[in-house]
Parts: C-alpha cells; structure tokens; sequence
C-alpha cells in the first residue's frame, strides 16, 4: 500500500512497543520514517531492517539540543517533514500518598514536556511545506482517572489539552493536530512496574473475563493503524480531535447478559 508515499514521519519511542508498530505500519504504507529512541541496539536493528525508508536517531525527547538534531537529521535524510508521532511516555505506578515529588515530575517530564517540545519543534518545518499532521499519544487515562496512575493519568490529560490549544494555533498553517488515546500499551511499559507478573498473561485472562464491549483487549497495531490514517491525506479534515481506542470502554457501562427489551435467542 502506498498510501503515504511522500510522507516523511517522525516516531518517538520507536524502537519497540506500540513505536514499533507504529513505525512499520508507516513504512509498509510507504512513507520515510525517523525512529527516535535512547535505546539504540533495538532502535538501530529495526530501522536497519525496515531498510532505506528508515533512520534511526538517539534523542532524549526532554532535551531541546536533541530535537534539533532531529528535526536536521529528518530533513538531511528524507526531506520536509510531515508529520509527527509523539509516542514516547513513561509509567509510574503508586498512590499518590507514595508517589515523591520527583517521580510525578519525571513522568511529566517526558510525557507532557516531551510532547510539548517536538510539537513546538514541528511547527516551523511544517509550516514551511505547507502543513502537516501531528499525532500525540495520550491514553485513555486522559479521559478518566485509574487508582495508582495520579502522574501518569494527569500527564495525559495533559497531552490531550496541549492536543486542542495545537490545533487551534496551527490550523491555519495547514497543520492538523489530533489524539490517539489507547485503553492498553506495550507490554513493555508496564513489566518494570510489575517485575515477576506475566504481563502478557495478566492481559489475556483480562480479556477473557472482562473484555471491553466490542470483545477483545487493543492491540498495538490498532494504535499504529489509526496514526496511519491521521497521517494521511483521508484525515485532512480532522484536528483537535480525540479517537478513543479503547473498544468501546469509554461509551459507558458495559451491558452483561441478554439486552433489555430484546428478543430472546433460541
């Protein structure tokens, strides 16, 4: 599919994970990918194996000197940028009562600041090639509170917030900013939280018994389709806008049983 052809993206957070995917899905629909990333053995393998349409950077998404350097090597490898995947995020789970000072800020940090900083660093490249399509991942922790979360979730309604004031400054640049906000990451993020848990087999047995309403659990590559749509031309009427990924969580109570009022089933 080349749907993208002559899109040139930047993804953060891209060396596995919902990155990843994100990243693949971009290069098999045909646009020219940066993958920004600290870890580089991993980040460094995938763009290697995604080929010429593929470059990996190391950057620190908290730092401004990082970004340049991003957006310089984005331009020197492939061209003006279009757009960009702020991915990139850190979980911290305690109550708030044990969650310090500095590990509520350190998730703001990347997860807020972050985004904040590559948006800001997007807008010039963009505006200069006419527009383009900024696509922040917030969460549906953005959306309503989860025990445990107190950083994390308000990191991500603050990306969500940051998401609208974009879109409003930047439309008239041709510059769409949208939210793509997951009800489930990588795996990846939450094993170093949870260390001797199955994470893939806690999901499982999640989706088993108490599945979201339309009957499974997301899947990264659901993020990484939805972001590819928001990269295309297909979304050039949208900014501002949330896309829930979450199967239906966010709609309210899920029905169990038969539905009221409906006929029986034989």
């Amino acid at each position: 599919m080349d749907r993208l052809a002559g899109k040139v993206a930047i993804v953060t957070g891209a060396a596995r994970g919902t990155g990843e995917a994100t990243s693949r899905r971009l290069v098999a629909d045909g646009a020219c990918v940066v993958l920004v990333d600290l870890l580089d053995d991993l980040g460094g393998d995938l763009a290697a194996e995604l080929g010429e349409r593929a470059r990996y950077v190391h950057g620190d998404i908290t730092r401004e000197s990082d970004w340049e350097t991003i957006m310089e090597t984005t331009a020197a490898a492939f061209g003006p940028l279009t757009t960009l995947v702020n991915n990139a995020a850190i979980l911290h789970i305690a109550p708030i009562e044990y969650t310090s000072a500095e590990d509520y800020l350190r998730v703001l940090r990347v997860n807020e600041m972050g985004t904040f900083l590559g948006v800001r660093h997007a807008i010039a490249p963009m505006r200069e090639n006419g527009g383009g399509s900024i696509i922040n991942i917030s969460s549906i922790d953005g959306h309503h509170a989860a025990g445990g979360t107190s950083a994390y979730c308000a990191s991500k309604f603050g990306v969500r917030g940051l998401t609208k004031v974009a879109a409003l400054e930047l439309g008239r640049y041709g510059i769409r900013v949208n939210c793509v906000n997951p009800a489930a990451g990588s795996n990846e993020m939450v094993e170093p939280l949870l260390p001797g848990v199955d994470i893939a087999a806690m999901r499982a047995a999640q989706e088993k018994h108490d599945p979201p309403p339309i009957g499974r659990r997301g899947r990264v590559e659901d993020v990484a389709g939805t972001v590819a749509f928001l990269a295309s031309e297909d979304s050039a009427f949208y900014t501002g806008a949330d896309f829930d990924l979450d199967g239906g969580i966010s709609a309210g109570m899920k029905i169990k049983g038969p539905i009221p009022g409906a006929p029986p089933t034989s």
